[in-house]
């Protein structure tokens, strides 16, 4: 038997090694600005065009690399960040893995531009798919830039499995986010297609976080502070009554590395206990420092998962630490038991008594108890007059109505009212029908209706748009903006109509005839949350997005109280739709129940 194990070639085990580090332009995004954050940077420039299909481009003004250095970062295994395995467990930079460049030269165009500080001249190298093309001296300002061109040019199937422009551009602007949130100190700038989305100066934490989602975030804002032994936790918790339905504005960072912990937000959200509606999520950011050597963060690829010695421990004080703010910022309600008494005493009684004078009285000379008692006694007559007149004439409009001998007023009622619809429990509508009855989801089911006439006049119509009388302007964080002009063209055909747009709002001239003025931002937020979130996939269109998003908002919720008229509209529309069996998401809008069925219930 001849043999079958064979050792991969090395343009081959990299564009392996390239599917762990660069699963999308997001990927390369978040290592090179950590490699520009180890190399010293204050200045970050990070131009993107095409949502990083085309190019990623990072600037840095960091120490730069020599010769050797340049040529050595793009191989395997080669890294300045560790040199033995304990290095791991005490790890105080970001880029260390050492396969993170060669990976995205496997698999790019890349050149790199390189002057370390003092020197004269710097290093330009051009890379194809791991083999180098060309290496030379270049005049060159001090630090490193690094451009990414054509991602996956060799590997079509992994590109073809890349979301819309729209998608990918939402996910390298959250990896710009969280880099320049855990570093207020660095100045960032950030590019797409030539626009600028970002221009973030130094500052502090609390001014990263405005100049990032916009200056309305300023008086969200609660303070967090507490320095221990084990961990120090500062940053910030939005008010309750800012919470959102979306779990979005959530950031921990650790030791200026941002993570996900589904463990430590329980702990941030039990300190909200009865302070969040139903169903809300608060916002967030903060920032834990522990000693190196007690965390774990080689548990997952991306290092954004993170393991701690003492979690519980952690989890304790995060939570004490977010209560006690919220309660020293009049935010939640808190018992304090040194309070002085007297500042809750609503009179002050002991500086009155000083001042005190008698009442004053004053009589009425003209006062007449029997002439009160008389007035009532007329009164109570007209009262009791006009009550009989008034069953009198409801016996003459009961004789006017001329019934037969064999009718009973309570069977003419009946005959003249007959109801095809009855209304169960504000969610469901139940209908008639011979066979037996039909129970409709009044939510799912005007959420079809709704869809199908959304994208009718979106792709088939000309979509009708009425004027406002005063244009509304609507604040958005530059990044939300940056979405909603990439999409502009499709919200113009679904009836929305813009009149300018600057870095943090959007001001809006016409709106869709079935939209209200009160819905623009919740119909905007929402669609901008769908498309966070991929729904639906890319292979559908913005207008399916739209659609779907209009539907889910506009749509009748349970709980609505719905007339006999309103329940027949929505029973007849839901049955004239192509689809009426289910909901744009894939839910069923109704259930049949036949008399058979009705009838088992019962033999059973």
């Amino acid at each position: 038997m001849s043999d079958i194990i064979q050792l991969l070639p090395d343009h081959v085990a990299n564009q392996i090694a390239a599917g762990e580090v660069v699963q999308r332009p997001a990927s390369v995004v978040k290592e090179l600005l950590e490699n520009a954050i180890d190399a010293g940077a204050t200045h970050i420039k990070l131009l993107v065009k095409d949502a990083g299909k085309t190019l990623i481009q990072v600037i840095d003004d960091g120490k730069g690399m020599s010769t050797t250095d340049a040529r050595m970062c793009f191989e395997r295994h080669a890294t300045s960040k560790i040199k033995k395995a304990e290095d791991l467990f005490n790890l105080h930079t970001k880029g260390f893995r050492g396969e993170a460049l060669a990976s995205i030269a496997a698999i790019a165009h890349v050149e790199l531009k390189t002057k370390p500080i003092a020197e004269e001249l710097g290093t330009c190298i051009k890379i194809e798919g791991s083999k180098v093309i060309s290496q030379e001296f270049i005049s060159t300002g001090e630090g490193t830039s690094l451009a990414i061109k054509n991602l996956f040019y060799n590997i079509p199937a992994r590109r073809n499995f890349l979301k819309s422009d729209t998608v990918e551009t939402r996910h390298i602007i959250d990896e710009f986010q969280r880099v320049a949130l855990a570093h207020p100190d660095i100045s960032f700038l950030l590019h797409h297609n030539n626009n600028e989305v970002y221009h973030l100066k130094k500052g502090n934490f609390r001014q990263r976080i405005v100049a990032i989602f916009g200056s309305k975030m300023n008086e969200k804002l609660v303070p967090i502070q507490e320095n221990t032994d084990i961990v120090s936790i500062e940053g910030f918790v939005a008010k309750p009554e800012f919470s959102k339905r979306k779990r979005g504005e959530q950031f921990f960072f650790v030791n200026n590395r941002f993570i996900k912990s589904s463990y430590l937000n329980h702990a941030v959200v039990s300190a909200f206990d009865g302070l969040l509606e139903q169903g809300a999520h608060p916002s967030y950011f903060l920032y834990l420092t522990v000693p190196a050597n007690t965390i774990d963060i080689n548990i997952h690829p991306t290092k954004t998962e993170i393991k701690f010695d003492n979690e519980k421990a952690l989890y304790a004080m995060l939570r004490a630490t977010v209560k006690h703010s919220l309660g020293q910022y009049n935010v939640a309600p808190v018992l304090d038991f040194n309070r002085d008494a007297n500042l809750d005493t609503p009179y002050h009684f002991k500086s009155n008594a000083t001042t005190a004078t008698v009442p004053k009285i004053s009589v009425d000379p003209d006062f007449n108890p029997f002439k009160e008692e008389q007035q009532k006694e007329n009164s109570f007559s007209f009262k009791r007059e006009k009550q009989t007149q008034s069953w009198e004439s409801l016996y003459t409009a009961t004789d006017a109505i001329d019934l037969k001998p064999s009718e009973t007023l309570f069977e003419h009622q009946q005959e003249e009212k007959t109801q095809k619809t009855f209304q169960i429990q504000r969610k469901y509508v139940m209908s008639l029908i011979k066979s037996g009855v039909v129970l409709i989801n009044q939510s799912l089911a005007h959420q079809r209706v709704l869809y199908e006439q959304f994208l009718e006049s979106i792709t088939v119509k000309e979509a009708n748009s009425q004027q406002l009388l005063f244009p509304v302007k609507i604040s958005f964080s530059s990044a939300e903006i940056e979405m909603i002009y990439t999409i502009k063209t499709e919200l113009e055909n679904a009836g929305f109509s813009f009149d300018k747009f600057t870095k943090d709002s959007v001001t809006i001239k016409g709106i869709p005839v079935s939209v209200t003025e009160s819905k623009i931002t919740i119909i905007l937020e929402e669609l901008l949350n769908d498309i966070n979130l991929e729904v639906p996939d890319a292979s559908f269109s913005h207008f399916d997005i739209m659609a779907k998003s209009f539907a889910k908002t506009l749509s009748i919720k349970t709980g609505t109280l719905l007339s006999e008229k309103e329940q027949e509209s929505l029973v007849n529309n839901l049955f004239s739709c192509k689809e009426p069996t289910i909901s744009p998401f894939g839910k069923a809008t109704f259930k049949t129940l036949t008399l058979n069925q009705i009838d088992n219930l019962f033999n059973s």
